[in-house]
């Protein structure tokens, strides 16, 4: 998974980059250098079934993060930026919501509403003029070439034209999986997921829940693929300096149950529909990424591509299962541990060993 952190200038998408990575800010070598970090995803379902395995080997689920250079007309014509963000399987809006009498906003006034909307509409500029320059490329070919491929690709891009024209994002286009199929190399921006984080000042910590209910019914009333978590910036990017224990105690203080990277993680597997699959076993304990329903065949496959051709079954427990019962060996015979076909839907903190041929 990799997410790029896009918004303007001075709303703290670096204090994210580091409240996710924990590396702090430097200066960039070059005006559109992208920074990028990868997370490792807490899950304390790991930590519990390696306390019952003693594996050789711990391995996470990790998110890569894009620390890229404010958006702007400019910065969307630069051939190496537009690709770190074509490349992104999904956007972090970072919006301003904190007051500073000592970080000015460019625009004189703090409104998020306002940034979103701006934002969006650069999204969907750069989309437009990449869609036009197609359709004229595409109206050349239709004369030269009879083809039902070239006139479905057509079909398909001159209503996302007309869809950018009203400044509709095209995330909240629909599309049939032939034609998504067709126009998916484009990449297009404001095709992606997007999740907006809010960037609430000091004195709003012990509020990020009420303030991310209110704004979630502000902006996700009527959007697809969006959602909305909330972090404090100034307080939270000082956590990646602090011992646990440390971090623990200022977490209480300001009332915050989940420290930053936590609830991006929940907000962002929600949003594009993921979860976990674990494997367990004296070599290693692992955590697989995973779509939302996926099949145990297809999940096998994530393991390595070998294990979905040859699969036969899979032996499948509860993690929580496993750890109180001390590991297979105190599943076996219960109706705790089951065998499962191809077809079995795999649930979140799924433990699966895969049989093969």
């Amino acid at each position: 998974m990799k997410t790029a952190i896009i918004g303007l200038p001075m709303v703290g998408k670096t204090s994210l980059f580091t409240i996710l990575t924990g590396v702090h800010e430097s200066s960039r070598m070059g005006a559109m250098e992208v920074r990028v970090g990868v997370s490792r995803v807490p899950d304390p379902r790991i930590e519990a079934l390696a306390e019952v395995f003693k594996p050789e080997k711990v391995t996470h689920a990790t998110i890569e993060f894009l620390d890229v250079p404010s958006i702007s007309k400019e910065a969307l014509r630069e051939p190496s930026y537009l690709a770190s963000l074509r490349f992104a399987d999904a956007f972090a809006h970072v919006l301003r919501v904190f007051e500073s009498d000592i970080v000015p906003h460019e625009k004189g006034s703090v409104d998020p509403m306002r940034d979103l909307q701006d934002v969006e509409a650069e999204l969907i500029l750069s989309d437009l003029v990449q869609v036009e320059k197609r359709l004229e490329r595409l109206e050349k070919d239709r004369k030269k070439i009879k083809d039902p491929k070239l006139d479905k690709e057509y079909e398909v891009l001159e209503s996302f034209k007309a869809a950018l024209e009203d400044n509709l994002p095209l995330r909240e286009v629909e599309v049939d999986p032939e034609g998504e199929k067709l126009v998916r190399g484009f990449m297009f921006l404001s095709q992606k997921p997007i999740l907006f984080v809010l960037n609430v000042g000091e004195e709003d910590a012990p509020r990020l829940a009420e303030l991310e209910a209110e704004y979630r019914n502000k902006i996700l009333t009527g959007r697809k693929q969006a959602g909305v978590t909330a972090i404090c910036g100034k307080v939270e990017a000082e956590l990646t300096e602090m011992s646990e224990e440390e971090a623990a105690e200022f977490m209480e203080s300001y009332g915050l149950k989940e420290n930053g990277l936590e609830r991006m993680v929940s907000a962002s597997y929600t949003l594009l529909g993921k979860m976990s699959f674990l494997t367990a076993g004296e070599p290693e304990v692992r955590a697989w990424t995973i779509p939302v329903n996926c099949k145990a065949v297809h999940a096998a496959g994530e393991i390595h591509s070998d294990l979905e051709k040859k699969f036969i079954r899979a032996e499948v427990a509860s993690w929580k299962d496993l750890v109180e019962h001390g590991g297979w060996s105190g599943l076996r015979g219960t109706a705790l541990m089951r065998l499962e076909g191809k077809e079995y839907i795999v649930q979140d903190g799924d433990v699966l060993m895969i049989r093969h041929g």
